[in-house]
């Protein structure tokens, strides 16, 4: 499917990132957003304006949703003028989201009635490598399916892990933002408490990048917090649906979990505070408050970037398994 047409509905941060990707390759891609201008930047760079869901899903190969909630793909899926109204036998959907296993699982036999196939492929990385196309995919379904898609994946992303049947892409991608979370609010009580005893933040700063203490979330989000900024591109309001929907996962399997129900009370908290479109790394805030201090350092990036070029996308195969042959 290397010479695939492709429909891109949700162009916000992420999915922004990764339809440009696509553009660059040189893909015929449509898209579609509930933000006209969105559209139109990519539009006027030239991809296709799909008229809707269901119009898409009729003209193209391959259909992705990126969107901000199951309930937001739910509706582009099922409306009368939905992605369904226009799927046909040999077609693909691939579900790019942070969603539940269940909703997607809901959804895929619909597709599948259609003739056509369903995937779960949500990404992992950041807003920044999104951007370079070096994030990585998590990819569910059958193993013929994923064959089918890797060519698109690879433009997409980097390290590309196929990781079993449907739904189990999207149970390691909450589980995924739930460590990150963690990692997060440790960061923020560890340079709140760093500052309150006078250290020097960008010492403070290496001295963690150095150490056994180091982690993605310190490389990337630290750098945002010490600059200002806290962005992103990321959301409160984000977090609590991704850590709830693994606090979930635990609940239904009776996992006695003690950190997710408190990294979900802590940002609660900092929603009621500041709204849920405060920036998720502002949840140190609440520190700031409270020990009348600023969490700051100098010479420190506003936004993250990376500065890679793309790599070439791969399969990522576990450790102690063999590749599938071809």
């Amino acid at each position: 499917m290397k010479n695939s047409r492709i429909g891109f509905i949700g162009l916000g941060n992420v999915g922004g990132s990764l339809a440009s990707n696509l553009l660059r390759h040189g893909v015929d891609l449509t898209v579609r957003d509930l933000n006209e201008d969105l559209v139109a930047r990519f539009v006027a760079l030239g991809a296709n304006l799909g008229n809707s869901p269901k119009d898409i899903a009729e003209q193209v190969d391959i259909i992705i949703t990126c969107l901000p909630s199951p309930a937001a793909t739910a509706a582009v899926m099922e409306s009368p003028d939905g992605i369904l109204a226009g799927l046909s036998a040999g077609k693909i959907w691939l579900e790019m989201s942070t969603t539940d296993e269940a909703e997607v699982k809901r959804l895929a036999p619909l597709v599948e009635a259609k003739g056509a196939t369903a995937m779960d492929c949500p990404v992992s990385g950041g807003c920044h490598r999104a951007a370079t196309g070096n994030i990585s995919i998590f990819a569910g379904g059958t193993r013929a399916a994923f064959e089918r898609v890797l060519p698109t994946l690879s433009m997409l992303g980097c390290q590309i892990l196929h990781t079993g049947p449907l739904g189990s892409a999207s149970v390691l991608k909450v589980m995924t933002n739930f460590l990150c979370t963690v990692h997060l609010v440790a960061l923020a009580e560890a340079l709140t408490t760093m500052k309150v005893v006078g250290m020097d933040m960008n010492t403070v700063y290496e001295a963690i990048r150095i150490s056994s203490g180091n982690s993605f979330v310190h490389e990337t989000e630290s750098q945002v917090i010490l600059n200002g900024s806290r962005d992103i591109s990321f959301t409160m309001d984000l977090v609590i649906k991704d850590v709830g929907l693994f606090d979930h996962i635990a609940s239904e399997h009776h996992v006695p979990l003690e950190l997710s129900p408190l990294v979900l009370s802590i940002f609660k908290d900092g929603e009621r505070r500041y709204g849920p479109r405060e920036l998720s790394p502002n949840i140190i805030r609440r520190l700031e408050e409270a020990c009348a201090v600023r969490v700051l350092g100098t010479g420190f990036p506003a936004q993250l970037t990376d500065e890679h070029p793309k790599e070439a996308g791969y399969e990522v195969v576990p450790r102690g398994r063999i590749k599938p042959a071809a």
